[in-house]
């Protein structure tokens, strides 16, 4: 087990004020399974008799599997901001598939999975209740990965190459930001774009552009959040928005909120 360090998480927004209520962990899978699994990754409160905390991320393009105390799920993507209430005390215990990971345990268009959540028992005959019960019965994170890693390789399946080409592809996306157009990721890896939509569609669950409209907008809240002021022009420029309208018009969409109003709840 491998613990990752130093890195923000990308996606999670108020990051600072989410940072003082909540703990959260990540760690490397191992060397049999890293080729599914990004990252698992734990998420602990403690409120006491404080408000509810309303947590709120901007979801990667991935599919989770979520542990919790009598209310372990399987996430699909989710299109919008992913938003739940934090009450008491509590955790969770997570497995986050890479981009197209989920799909040879699925077996099935991962499209369908979006914006839904499922039951874990769906996907394999195991009592899953007796899965959880093990999982919180140790609080120490190592003995929780062991635990999730027998599961996992016993219900492994093929690698399939498709996977390393989506991964590749996000990778782009997400590590240069003057990919701004799906023809752009069509002329690079020299793929139709009939032929990239069909792959997205069915291993990921969204589409290319909205990939790149996600890592953009998850960029800008970054920023915001650092500055603490919206340089409209110059991210409108940088995210390729061709006017400050379509820039606000996107970010409201994804976030729920226009800028200026994001940005009242960060300072």
């Amino acid at each position: 087990m491998v613990k990752e360090k130093g890195k923000p998480t990308r996606g999670v927004l108020r990051q600072t004020k989410a940072n003082r209520i909540t703990k959260h962990n990540r760690f490397f899978a191992n060397e049999k399974l890293d080729f599914f699994i990004e990252h698992y990754w734990t998420v602990s409160w403690d409120l006491g008799n404080e408000e509810p905390y309303l947590a709120e991320t901007l979801p990667y393009p991935s599919v989770h599997i979520v542990f919790e105390k009598g209310n372990s799920k399987l996430f699909g993507v989710t299109k919008g901001r992913f938003s739940t209430l934090l009450q008491g005390k509590g955790s969770v215990f997570g497995i986050k598939f890479r981009p197209g990971a989920f799909y040879p345990f699925f077996q099935k268009n991962i499209s369908t999975l979006t914006d839904k959540t499922i039951p874990i028992s769906d996907l394999t005959l195991e009592n899953i209740d007796s899965l959880e019960t093990k999982i919180f019965e140790t609080e120490a994170e190592e003995n929780r990965i062991k635990i999730i890693e027998t599961w996992l390789e016993n219900i492994l399946p093929e690698q399939d190459p498709k996977i390393l080409l989506i991964n590749n592809i996000i990778d782009k996306i997400k590590g240069d930001r003057s990919i701004q157009s799906v023809n752009q990721i069509t002329k690079l890896f020299l793929i139709s774009f009939r032929g990239l939509q069909r792959l997205f569609q069915e291993y990921v669950g969204v589409s290319p552009k909205w990939v790149i409209q996600r890592f953009r907008i998850q960029e800008v809240a970054e920023r915001m959040e650092k500055d603490k002021t919206i340089h409209y022009a110059e991210m409108a420029l940088d995210l390729g928005y061709y006017d400050q309208a379509h820039f606000i018009k996107d970010f409201k969409n994804t976030i729920g909120l226009s800028p200026e109003e994001y940005l009242k709840t960060i300072i």
